[in-house]
């Protein structure tokens, strides 16, 4: 038995509005261990709806409706349901009842149009809508058939999914056994570098492993189903582990892990600060970090150095270094690194020039070029060059620039905490 999501509305097609009301439910289907294989967008058509219907009545038994629940005419949801099931409608008291209360509620007199939102199928359930005037259904016009309807507005489905819909699939069996998962998050690999080091744990049926990208990280989702979480972690603790020891340095988190966010434990952990010196990325930099709540336990401030004379007065970048190898070089980078660790009193210092485009780019210093300085609590700097094509991995040069100096951090904090403490 599984279930299948419609979503109904032009605007969807048209791409007006985003869809998020597939990914929020396809989300907590896995959540009930429903099987859950297709999605269909339909627009506001009541010929192109009931194709939909009978398509999906071909490889589903759960029917999930969002959308085209509202008053006006190009609403056809509810009637359209119950005409392809050959099924009269009848006004509901009770809905219309509470319909009425909310306008009065608002001292406003409930138009003629919406009591249309008081008609549902002979044999149909509704399900209450607390917050708008849209109620859904719940409806089995057939053996072995359940359809469940929705608004579209997403703060309203997603409540009345909550505290009606998820209690009527549980009484009927479903969430005894979840999907539960756990996504492992990488930098520094790409995704076909990470899945031939374990290819062979894709042929795995339970947990199952499959990779995908996200904005400059590459994901490995390891699931199963399982009757509770402890049960789950059994089953896929193993398998990240082995993960983990395979991908080494370039795995930095899991779940709600961010990159900025455990950097900023790592910092936190070793008592240790950080500044940092931005020229392309313009203070990018310095938004990431400072995303975090309590970041100022570590992040001391920056310096954004656009201008060659702010990184000579500032930064105490050597002037005659600048006019012989550009502001675009690693010398400058090294230097921007120590001039900003200094000047802010820091364990660690941090330096980002380079050419972030559209223009400024030559033969010898492409678009994308970039260098980053890090100074350690040693007094060492290393730096690192990049050539960055442009929009890589649908990132700006400045967000993968900024991502890539953190993830230096990163790494380097891993194996200061290795070697010297």
């Amino acid at each position: 038995m599984a279930a299948e999501i419609i979503c109904v509305g032009t605007e969807l097609l048209l791409g007006d509005i985003v869809n998020t009301n597939a990914q929020y439910l396809a989300l907590e289907l896995a959540k009930l261990g429903i099987p859950h294989y297709y999605q269909t967008v339909v627009g506001d058509n009541v010929e192109r709806l009931k194709k939909a219907i009978a398509i999906a009545l071909e490889r589903s038994s759960i029917l999930i409706f969002t959308g085209g629940l509202g008053p006006t005419p190009d609403d056809l949801t509810t009637e359209t349901i119950a005409d392809f099931f050959q099924t009269p409608l009848r006004e509901d008291q009770e809905i219309l009842a509470e319909i009425e209360a909310k306008f009065t509620s608002l001292g406003r007199e409930m138009p003629p149009s919406n009591s249309k939102q008081a008609l549902i199928p002979v044999g149909a359930d509704f399900l209450p809508n607390l917050t708008g005037t849209a109620p859904g259904m719940i409806w089995q016009p057939q053996a072995n058939v359940t359809i469940l309807t929705f608004p579209g507005v997403p703060s309203e489905m997603k409540r009345m999914w909550v505290e009606t819909a998820i209690p009527y699939l549980e009484s009927q069996g479903w969430g005894k056994e979840r999907i539960y998962s756990r996504s492992l998050k990488f930098r520094g690999i790409g995704e076909s570098a990470l899945a031939e080091k374990v290819a062979h744990l894709f042929d795995l049926t339970n947990p199952t492993v499959a990779p995908y990208a996200g904005l400059g990280e590459v994901r490995l989702r390891i699931a199963t189903k399982a009757p509770s979480l402890e049960a789950a972690l059994q089953v896929i603790e193993p398998v990240a582990t082995e993960i983990k020891e395979i991908a080494g340095l370039d795995y930095f988190g899991a779940d709600d892990d961010t990159l900025p966010a455990v950097v900023g434990q790592l910092l936190r952990r070793q008592k240790q600060t950080l500044s940092v010196a931005e020229s392309c990325t313009g203070g990018g930099l310095g938004e990431i970090i400072t995303q975090i709540a309590g970041s100022s336990d570590y992040f001391w401030g920056g310096v954004i150095s656009y201008d060659n004379r702010v990184k000579v007065a500032l930064l105490d970048v050597n002037e005659r270094d600048l006019n012989n190898f550009g502001a675009v070089s690693a010398i400058v980078a090294q230097q921007m690194a120590l001039g900003v660790q200094k000047r802010l009193a820091t364990d660690w210092g941090i330096s980002i020039t380079g050419i972030a485009g559209p223009g400024g780019g030559s033969e010898t210093k492409p678009v994308g070029l970039v260098y980053i300085g890090l100074a350690s609590p040693d007094g060492k700097v290393t730096v690192s060059e990049h050539c960055f094509g442009e929009n890589r991995e649908r990132l700006t040069i400045r967000q993968i620039s900024a991502y890539t100096a953190l993830d230096r951090l990163r790494r380097n904090l891993l194996h200061w905490v290795k070697h010297f403490q």
